[in-house]
């Protein structure tokens, strides 16, 4: 299937991104666009998903927007990639669970390129990887369901701020869990976003 691939270079409004997103769902439940993949990242941002409690918010002050996508509350700003997708589940015969594990398998062979390995937890949904005998939390997934169409998708840290996630308590987590690509291996990600890309086609395809 084809699948219009955007990549923004300015930083996005969250609301401005759901909205693209909402209206592209609607154009591919009615055949008249393509399904779509975004890279991006967010103008700073802390969102609360369907499953977020109004006390893991810690400081009071932070610009926060309830969404409807699957998951807690967690930040999104400079230096973290966002993936998103607009994906026709019904058309491409895929269900919730396996795209999840095509999401999963997609970092995890991803950051296997940059010899960095990581895992997934069913219990503690994102990709994992372990440094310093501690499993920290390096990706994250939100997504929700309308149609049978799939969108939002998941962020990637890599060089963000990680202070900002101690005025929160991220993916129901102490702060301390979350981790960037920099902190684990100091190195060229240029890449990353085509990897992405080609991995994430790949095994959504197969």
């Amino acid at each position: 299937m084809n699948i219009e691939i955007k990549k923004s270079i300015k930083p996005i409004k969250y609301n401005f991104a759901i909205k693209k997103m909402e209206k592209r769902l609607e154009q591919i439940s009615t055949n008249k666009k393509k399904e779509l993949i975004w890279i991006l990242e967010h103008e700073e941002i802390y969102t609360g998903g369907t499953n977020y409690k109004e006390n893991e918010i810690l400081d009071k002050s932070i610009n926060f927007i309830k969404t409807n996508r699957g998951g807690k509350i967690t930040y999104h700003g400079k230096g973290q990639l966002v993936f998103y997708f607009v994906l026709n589940l019904k058309k491409r015969k895929i269900n919730i669970r396996s795209l999840i594990t095509a999401i999963e398998k997609t970092i995890i062979d991803t950051l296997n390129y940059f010899e960095i390995k990581t895992f997934a937890d069913r219990n503690n949904i994102g990709i994992w990887l372990k440094y310093k005998k501690k499993n920290l939390k390096i990706a994250a997934i939100g997504i929700k369901v309308k149609k049978w169409i799939a969108y939002h998708g998941f962020s990637l840290n890599i060089s963000n701020d990680l202070m900002k996630y101690k005025k929160i308590i991220p993916c129901g987590l102490d702060s301390s869990k979350i981790t960037n690509l920099n902190k684990i291996k100091n190195q060229d990600y240029k890449q990353i976003k085509k990897k992405l890309i080609e991995n994430f086609i790949i095994n959504i395809e197969n």
